[in-house]
């Protein structure tokens, strides 16, 4: 019997070590977040805002993100709070979407626009190739998870395709 209890609390011990690895890793191995120097100069031309919420319908406790974000054609920042994770990515979408299977059903029309390690702040740099125009939703996402982390509209398309 009391084999069995020491194996059960180290296999226990094992998997809250491991969890909790899983969980602080990208936070320990995560860069520095840009300045706000840095957000201010990127904030400099803006074309769009957007907000990034928390009550999205696959956001849950572990993945989300709040916060303010800013489009300009060059650069997309982000000033607020994400949830810590592994292998998140930006992308641009022409739909906004909120759960990961529309996400899934839509990421073939999606562009990636850059790699997220800072969960607080980031500027992602929009390729020169990419028409901030053609989209009107920022989402973020792990790809390692296949996990919907969260979405912002930063253009509301009425009939006519007038951004308001």
């Amino acid at each position: 019997m009391k084999i069995v209890k020491l194996t059960l609390l180290i296999v226990v011990t094992f998997l809250v070590g491991f969890l909790s690895g899983l969980y602080a890793l990208p936070i320990i191995s995560a860069p520095a977040s840009p300045s706000m120097l840095e957000l201010a100069t990127a904030k400099q031309n803006v074309k769009y805002k957007g907000q990034f919420v928390s009550s999205l319908k696959d956001s849950d406790l572990l993945h989300f993100a709040k916060g303010d974000v800013n489009i300009s054609t060059n650069t997309i920042s982000f000033q607020g709070t994400i949830a810590p994770g592994p292998d998140y990515k930006l992308y641009l979408a022409k739909q906004f979407v909120e759960t990961e299977t529309d996400f899934m059903r839509l990421k073939s029309e999606m562009i990636s626009i850059a790699d997220i390690k800072t969960f607080d702040a980031f500027i992602a740099k929009v390729p020169n190739n990419i028409d901030i125009e053609e989209f009107n939703t920022v989402i973020i996402w792990c790809e390692s998870f296949s996990q919907f982390i969260s979405a912002a509209q930063y253009k509301i398309l009425i009939k006519n395709e007038k951004a308001i």
